[in-house]
């Protein structure tokens, strides 16, 4: 079963007159949706005790959980103690996982700086695999840690890099930004058979079953030279990439991802809007 879902809340959310995520479970479940992503992207500030109250709350209303560690995180860093940093982040996140009930966490894995890009990538492994080992050691093995793929040229994490890192372990799932990678590949997705390129790819180093269950962000996305500029809505047609094209793939290919989306302000409306057209095949 394909899941879809917004990154926090909409605009329309607080329009409605709800000020807190604990009234979100309800008001997704009218909107039909079934997935919700925890954003900590600019900071940890949720308490272990509200977490365990709104997992609860979305449990209930059959919404599955998945959290974005902060921002921030830079496992490349040539600092070893910023680097040990990033990996307390990915564990508190990992924690406040496990009382919301969700099973994946989100990662950037970080910058080059001034390290070779091999250097960095290099790093980032040994990074993922330290985190790993956190998790296990301290009882949160059940959360399935997710390299995002990036949108600008200076991040670590382009398709084939977070591949790589996903090789790694079984345990690690590809977050697929299709935004990202779109903006990444200066307008990269424009149809289907574009998607099918990159998901060929996808499965000629990690094999159809596991990206079967990939985590999956998608917007649209406005992009320069450098990449990523700023996420944009379903609204604005001047602007790509369009799930109306990877839909056809997902049914063709059997893929039961969790799609999260990512649009600027109406992340619900549009995640509302992917389901209909997922629905319609």
């Amino acid at each position: 079963m394909i899941l879809f879902g917004p990154s926090g809340n909409s605009e329309s959310f607080y329009a409605d007159g709800f000020t807190s995520t604990l009234d979100a479970p309800g008001w997704l479940k009218k909107k039909g949706l079934n997935a919700y992503e925890y954003s900590f992207g600019r900071g940890i500030n949720l308490s272990l005790e509200t977490a365990a109250r709104l997992g609860d709350a979305m449990a209930k209303e059959g919404i599955r959980l998945s959290v974005h560690a902060p921002y921030y995180i830079n496992l490349a860093n040539p600092d070893p103690e910023k680097r040990k940093g990033s990996l307390t982040y990915i564990l508190e996140s990992a924690r406040r996982a496990h009382g919301l009930n969700a099973d994946r966490v989100v990662v950037h894995v970080g910058a080059p700086m001034k390290l070779e890009r091999s250097e960095a990538l290099k790093n980032c492994r040994e990074g993922l695999r330290t985190a790993r080992k956190m998790l296990d050691d301290n009882g949160l093995s059940a959360i399935y840690l997710c390299p995002e793929t990036m949108g600008k040229k200076g991040q670590i994490g382009d398709l084939e890099e977070t591949l790589l890192l996903c090789q790694m372990e079984e345990r690690f799932i590809p977050c697929l930004d299709f935004a990202h990678i779109h903006a990444l590949g200066q307008g990269r997705l424009n149809n289907t058979e574009d998607f099918a390129k990159v998901l060929d790819i996808a499965e000629s180093m990690l094999g159809r079953e596991r990206m079967r269950n990939m985590h999956v962000h998608f917007s649209t996305i406005e992009y320069t030279a450098a990449g990523e500029k700023r996420h944009r809505t379903f609204a604005e047609k001047e602007y790509g990439p369009r799930f109306e094209h990877l839909a056809p793939l997902l049914k063709e290919r059997q893929y039961t991802p969790r799609i999260i989306c990512e649009c600027k302000g109406t992340m619900a409306e549009d995640a509302a809007e992917m389901k209909k057209i997922w629905e319609a095949l």
